[in-house]
């Protein structure tokens, strides 16, 4: 009889354990394809690892391809997804999928207190920890007084050869130049392009490549993101940081967004590392990373060298606006800078 119920017990248990495993995918494991420098990415899935059990395979984007390399991906495998979850460092791409069918709709509890302006009004997406588009510039090579406040005046004969930008059909840039063509129209934002490139503007592969070559005095000033200049401000290089134009457009803001993919291998274990990942303890966490990320929501605990987003002009453009400006800043980009 002891055996009996010896045996009773070990088959509800084991039948048990296949249910939740089957609920959070065979292996209890999750995929999911990430845009975030893995340098910042990784600690954060590994803690998730320790804290929930689930193993996680992760795929990271290269610096030169930025975002669109996974895109393309998530593209190729819309009729047999193989990934679970895209954490994207920025907002435009992601926009571009949701356009495309790939992603499905989940409101996570966590994301309870994100202001609207970060959710996806179809619970698509949601986004968190947020970047700025911002000029650094070598403190040995310029003043402080000598440095432009406006992108717009990098056109200038003064700064001819003397601006470096990462290729724009990657990644925040590519997003950065779709905000132009959504803030000012197409025809200004183009003929901005245009005047850049005429002056010279030196294309590289990245915005840390942009963050090196302005830390090492090659050029005097670039475009980067807030995480990338960061970096270089803590490691006691010769740069300061300028939010620009917070008396005409604004400072571009990108968020990081995450989402499920439709029809992805894990969904349950998916939407666990969705929860986790929109959590205030991975804001909080982001921003005391050397990434510096920008909390979207007030009250989450953040150095104090970092702004509030309510401090700066935030450049007044819709995601979904961005996104619908993409392709087209995308397809004159790749004619405009020819590599």
């Amino acid at each position: 009889m002891r055996r009996l119920t010896f045996f009773l017990r070990t088959l509800f248990v084991t039948g048990l354990l296949l249910i939740v495993c089957n609920g959070m995918g065979t292996a209890a494991e999750v995929v999911v394809y990430t845009s975030l420098d893995q340098e910042f990415s990784e600690p954060i899935l590994k803690d998730f690892e320790k804290k929930t059990g689930i193993k996680v395979r992760a795929a990271y984007d290269v610096e030169a391809s930025k975002t669109t390399g996974l895109v393309n991906r998530l593209l190729a495998e819309k009729e047999r997804p193989k990934c679970d979850v895209f954490w994207s460092s920025e907002v435009g791409r992601t926009l571009q999928l949701k356009q495309k069918g790939v992603l499905a709709a989940y409101r996570s509890p966590s994301a309870a207190d994100i202001p609207e302006a970060f959710k996806d009004p179809e619970g698509i997406w949601t986004g968190f920890a947020s970047r700025m588009r911002v000029l650094i510039y070598n403190t040995g090579l310029l003043k402080q007084n000598e440095v432009p406040q406006s992108i717009f005046e990098l056109t200038q004969a003064q700064w001819k050869g003397m601006v470096s930008l990462a290729y724009p059909l990657f990644g925040t840039t590519a997003t950065h130049v779709a905000a132009l063509y959504a803030a000012i129209g197409t025809e200004k934002a183009e003929s901005f392009l245009k005047e850049l490139q005429a002056n010279g503007v030196v294309i590289v592969d990245g915005n840390s490549v942009t963050r090196d070559l302005v830390a090492e005095g090659r050029v005097p000033i670039g475009f980067t993101d807030t995480d990338d200049a960061n970096v270089a401000v803590t490691a006691g290089k010769p740069v300061g940081v300028i939010y620009p134009d917070r008396d005409g457009i604004g400072t571009l803001l990108i968020p990081n967004t995450v989402t499920l993919v439709k029809g992805g291998p894990n969904p349950a274990a998916g939407k666990t590392l969705i929860d986790y990942l929109l959590s205030r303890e991975v804001e909080s966490r982001l921003a005391f990373s050397p990434s510096a990320q920008i909390p979207v929501r007030p009250g989450v605990k953040k150095p104090t060298h970092i702004p509030d987003i309510s401090t700066i002009t935030v450049m007044p453009v819709t995601f979904e606006a961005i996104a619908q400006h993409m392709e087209r800043a995308g397809r004159f980009c790749q004619q405009l800078f020819i590599r």
